[in-house]
């Protein structure tokens, strides 16, 4: 028989509550809850092993966010028809999660851990991914797995110019913020989203008033565990530390290594120095264990000495940026690294450009397709299709290592969408007829290949001819703080981001913020101190875009010459019929003649077409074809017509397509004619003007002679003075 479940509600905003109950489901796992908010529910479930793994170095811990389509009652449309691997969406939920619960656990718990979160039931109108951090930080409060403290996550949306926490999927369509915010109780952990150029204190209201929400949150998860009985967390096996090897690994190599820190040199030779100065050390420590010549030291030993002189480098580069304020590359901490910047680089790719800034190098493409093109974005809830792609590719050289050739991996994603995310803020409206795919290839790499990105897209996108109105950059900022010092980074690098206790991503125009992602591995960072990298990320970004501003000051005119021509004409929705025609005979016809692709379809009550062609001249004639078929004749407007047929009484003549009209043969010429043989043949293009049409039968009446001159003499006509 099921155990009685526990719950505990609260209320998240404006009156919508949610629930978050355990002890039904998943009783084996370690710690299980399911999270409900409307008809949404999300199961979460912990599982820790009891040992670590014998040699484990690191901490192995396993998000993964998935969605159910039998939650919204919906069958897979994959071949197999049913869930497969992760989809960018869930792998980027699973990445929100995974960055908020990673800080909690102790330093020196080495245990595999899995969180699993699933989505087993959808509400079209609540985002599950606002949810599913705070599903996965109750699993573990109710576990016994050894967490330091409890999070949650919130999202924080400006609508209407008013911060609400958690909106409607229908609110947050029309935001113009729209952030992810992880915290405990005390400190925020991790923030993503994006803004419409939103200005840098407004970003921080939005953090506030999430972290008033996430005590709330926190709250109902201590109330939960306490029901549940959890007391205490269980005991772990901790790592063997030696002191005495310690001190003689600081004591033999701390000199050395800020010798090397100071030394300004570049990513590589400066790893090459330090791993010189490893294996010095472990000569030096087999003389101090009395180790035979030709004999190997201990293994343990061995890999302790290893782990301590990373610390060492870690902790001695902290203090040197702290203490000297100067960094690895002899930077200064406002300092951005050279940059340099071309545009056109490729002859194909329809936009293209390289961003180098110091040792990190980003070659960036842009290709404009039709909508035919555009992706498709599958959730359980909602399929919809975009057409703006960015695909980031992150290839093993660019860092000078071998490694196998996979698809693309999480970090991909993560750094993708963010560049996507920025990017997209500038693009065009929904009237912008291509689907554009920017591809960013990192080619080298020293920290902040996404930022890299985010610049060279901009640089490639107005490039391409797309209307951009402004440039987006990026910067990465650090932080390293020390017993009430800190010191804020600007542009760091790969050993910065290891070595730092915050990575935070801006990006933005000359006029606000368009994307952030922050991590922070530190408790207690003040608001202060977060205004001040603010500040100073600003500063950074102002002096990136002043170099792209001098590289290309705006967007080109037009799309190059190789690139395809896109335009989209809107026509009411009683010509969609006449323009595909009886079985698509029209369309057809009208694509076969101008060699271009035609594509349309009802929206908004309105037709909508998107001609796509290589040639301009081809896409003008196809425009010019749907707006005669969709045109209304006006009486008096002159045409330019093609001669459909020559019959005894005259000729018929279409003026429009689609649309005929008879020239009768009176009204060919100011001189009477008994036949039309030698003045008009099939296939002429003759100017004709509309004079009115049959009352009885409704065809259009055209003339001729009315837009030649008349000879001299001849008497006015009752049509003449008509006319």
């Amino acid at each position: 028989m099921l155990s009685q479940p526990i719950q505990v509600t609260f209320e998240v905003s404006s009156g919508r509550s949610v629930t978050i109950e355990t002890g039904k489901l998943a009783r084996q796992a370690d710690g299980a809850v399911t999270v409900r908010q409307g008809n949404c529910i999300i199961l979460a479930t912990v599982v820790a092993n009891k040992e670590p793994k014998e040699g484990q170095s690191f901490f192995p811990l396993t998000v993964d966010y998935q969605e159910k389509f039998a939650s919204a009652g919906r069958i897979p449309g994959s071949f197999f028809k049913r869930e497969s691997k992760l989809n960018d969406y869930e792998v980027l939920t699973s990445r929100l999660i995974d960055r908020a619960l990673r800080p909690l656990f102790p330093e020196d718990y080495l245990c595999d851990v899995q969180v699993l979160v699933t989505l087993v039931s959808s509400d079209a109108e609540v985002m599950p991914d606002a949810l599913a951090c705070l599903a996965a930080s109750a699993a573990l409060a109710v576990s016994d797995v050894p967490i330091q403290e409890i999070i949650s996550e919130v999202r924080v949306a400006r609508i209407n110019g008013q911060f609400v926490v958690n909106p409607l999927r229908s609110e947050l369509a029309t935001a113009d913020m729209d952030f992810l915010i992880a915290a405990t109780d005390k400190n925020i952990m991790m923030v993503e989203g994006e803004a419409k150029e939103c200005l840098e204190e407004d970003l921080i209201k939005a953090i506030e008033l999430a972290h008033d929400a996430i005590r709330i949150q926190v709250k109902a998860q201590a109330e939960l565990r306490a029901k549940k009985g959890v007391t205490a967390k269980r005991e772990y096996t901790k790592p063997v530390h030696n002191e005495d090897l310690r001190a003689k690994v600081t004591a033999f190599a701390s000199d050395k290594v800020l010798a090397v820190a100071k030394s300004a040199l570049a990513k590589h030779d400066r790893s090459d120095r330090f791993d010189a100065i490893g294996n010095e050390l472990m000569e030096y420590l087999k003389i101090e264990y009395n180790v035979a010549e030709g004999a190997s030291l201990d293994d343990t030993i061995k890999k302790q000495a290893k782990t301590y002189y990373s610390d060492l480098q870690y902790y001695v580069v902290r203090d040197m940026i702290l203490n000297d304020r100067v960094r690895l590359d002899g930077r200064g901490l406002e300092d951005v690294r050279p940059l340099s910047m071309e545009v056109d680089v490729l002859p194909s790719p329809h936009g293209a450009a390289l961003f180098t800034r110091g040792e990190t190098q980003s070659l960036t493409t842009v290709t404009l397709g039709t909508p035919l093109d555009e992706l498709l974005v599958e959730s359980a809830a909602v399929s919809v299709y975009s057409n703006f792609i960015l695909h980031y590719n992150f290839p093993p050289f660019s860092t000078g290592e071998v490694k196998m050739m996979r698809g693309p991996g999480r970090r991909e994603v993560g750094h993708g969408n963010l560049a996507m995310r920025s990017l997209k803020q500038m693009m065009p409206g929904e009237d912008y007829p291509y689907t554009v795919r920017v591809v960013s290839d990192i080619l080298e790499s020293n920290g902040s290949s996404s930022m890299a990105t985010v610049c060279a897209g901009s640089l490639a996108l107005m490039d391409a001819g797309i209307p951009m109105p402004k440039h987006v950059s990026g910067v990465a900022m650090g932080l390293i703080t020390k017993e009430g010092k800190f010191a804020v980074l600007t542009d760091i690098l790969g050993d910065e981001d290891h070595l730092g206790d915050m990575d935070f991503k801006v990006t933005g125009t000359r006029d606000g913020i368009c994307g952030v992602q922050m991590d922070i591995k530190v408790d207690g960072l003040s608001m202060d101190i977060m205004r001040q990298a603010l500040a100073q990320a600003n500063r950074g970004r102002m002096h990136i875009l002043d170099a792209m501003y001098e590289t290309l000051p705006a967007a080109r005119t037009d799309v190059k010459p190789h690139a395809p021509r896109m335009v989209k004409l809107y026509i009411d929705k009683e010509f969609i019929g006449a323009v595909i025609g009886p079985g698509g005979k029209v369309i057809q016809e009208m694509q076969r003649e101008t060699g271009t692709t035609i594509n349309i379809e009802e929206k908004n009550n309105q037709g909508e077409v998107s001609i796509f062609g290589t040639k301009k001249e081809n896409v003008d004639k196809a425009v010019n074809w749907i707006k005669g078929i969709t045109a209304q004749p006006t009486v008096g407007d002159v045409y330019e017509a093609t001669v459909k047929s020559i019959q005894p009484y005259g000729a018929f003549i279409e003026f429009l397509p689609g649309k005929q009209g008879l020239l009768h043969i009176s009204e060919v010429s100011w001189k009477r004619l008994e036949t039309l043989e030698g003045v008009l043949k099939e296939g002429d293009i003759v100017k004709v003007k509309l004079t009115g049409t049959d009352p009885k039968s409704g065809k259009f009446k055209l003339s001729r002679k009315i837009l030649l001159p008349k000879p001299e003499g001849m008497p006015a006509s009752r049509n003449d003075q008509q006319d």
